[in-house]
């Protein structure tokens, strides 16, 4: 019997899946910190993102997918526990070889978050599908934005092993909770571990309307990644010459994202996904264009800001809630796929950044944006009339 997808269990969903996305960021304020600490290099510590990020990588390729084969009441609970592990490593590191390797097995075993959410569109009713899918979306999405704060107001207090230790208790509870709240969930489909692997591919490309999703999401990623990479540089820079505290703050206006996905959840359940995905990127081309009107107005920058973010969660939230309508049996498979394209749509938008920056500073940035918000509504008008016409399962 599968437990009922009440919101007190939506709710836990979100937290558990925001804290094991947070694990990824935990670093990221605290580089300059942890090289003073551990005797290293500013350059050696930045590599610890780097781990991190490449081990979720291959973590999500070879993990989530088993989200369909195997008992998730064990596999979610087992995945925090191995992440714990992972977080205690990191606390102790003696030295900067060994928080390396601790952060590529913490990136490698953080994938809970990735696991719960196709989960919780197996356990939610068809007709509020999109909008619990929504709220643990939006889980995610607050764990990436406040954990670099956290992080840096408590390493600011205590020290930087204290988050990686605080966490990992943390972790384990969830861990707990899971387990005593979640009943034995039947596995549905039986696939060798290797054919497992190689039909992530095949329920990728099989439908249309999936490859479609598919694209949009990439393209959503890369401009999340460029704009966010090359805001930092516009901040840096004169005339404003902020500290990267004062950045950091730009990024909680991103919890305006938050609503916005559950928001875009509830337009999926009541049939608007197409057009609400692309009034999204028609609100995306729209910011791009305030953005290169705000000049050194940084009320009009916050203004578009939140107008970009708002775009761009929904985006995802409708994509990936349509994703899941596509098939019972595949969603871990499904989301594996989606999280890998958007992952290098990401990287991709990250170099651009760097590039376009190089080359034309913001209004190059801003162009770009631009562009690739035209790109996306044009990929959107050309395939949403067969967006619904998917392949049985």
């Amino acid at each position: 019997m599968q437990p009922a997808m009440d919101r007190r269990l939506t709710v836990l969903f979100a937290v558990a899946a925001g804290v094991a996305i947070g694990n990824l960021y935990w670093a990221q304020p605290l580089l300059d910190l942890i090289a003073r600490s551990l005797g290293a290099s500013p350059t050696s510590a930045g590599w610890l993102i780097t781990s991190t990020q490449v081990g979720y990588a291959v973590g999500v390729l070879l993990i989530v997918p088993l989200g369909d084969v195997v008992d998730r009441r064990r596999l979610v609970p087992g995945m925090l526990l191995c992440s714990a592990v992972a977080l205690v490593c990191c606390a102790v590191a003696p030295t900067i070889g060994v928080l390396l390797a601790a952060t590529a097995l913490l990136g490698l075993t953080t994938v809970a978050g990735q696991i719960l959410t196709p989960l919780a569109g197996d356990l939610a009713p068809p007709a509020r599908r999109g909008q619990v899918v929504g709220v643990v979306g939006s889980g995610i999405l607050t764990g990436i934005l406040t954990a670099r704060t956290v992080s840096g107001l408590v390493a600011g207090t205590t020290g930087w092993r204290t988050i990686y230790a605080a966490a990992a208790v943390v972790v384990v509870l969830l861990a707990v909770v899971l387990f005593r709240v979640l009943p034995p969930l039947t596995p549905k489909a039986r696939l060798p571990y290797p054919a497992l692997l190689a039909s992530v591919a095949t329920v990728a490309l099989r439908d249309r309307a999936v490859r479609w999703t598919l694209l949009l999401g990439a393209l959503g990623f890369a401009v999340f990644a460029m704009f966010w990479t090359a805001l930092t540089f516009r901040l840096s820079a004169p005339p404003f010459g902020y500290s990267p505290m004062v950045i950091g703050l730009f990024g909680l206006a991103g919890l305006a994202g938050v609503l916005a996905g559950q928001r875009g959840g509830r337009l999926h359940d009541r049939g608007w996904s197409l057009p609400a995905q692309g009034a999204a990127w028609l609100l995306a081309l729209l910011s791009f264009v305030l953005i290169g009107l705000a000049g050194d107005s940084v009320p009009l920058l916050v203004v578009a800001i939140l107008a970009l973010d708002v775009a761009l969660q929904t985006s995802s939230l409708l994509n990936r809630a349509r994703l899941f309508d596509v098939t019972d049996e595949a969603r871990s498979r499904i989301n594996t796929a989606f999280v890998v394209t958007n992952f290098v749509g990401g990287a991709l938008g990250s170099a651009a950044a760097t590039t376009l920056w190089s080359a034309g500073g913001w209004p190059a940035v801003t162009a770009a944006g631009m562009a690739c918000s035209g790109v996306a509504l044009a990929v959107w008008a050309a395939g949403r009339r067969g967006a619904l016409e998917v392949a049985p399962s």
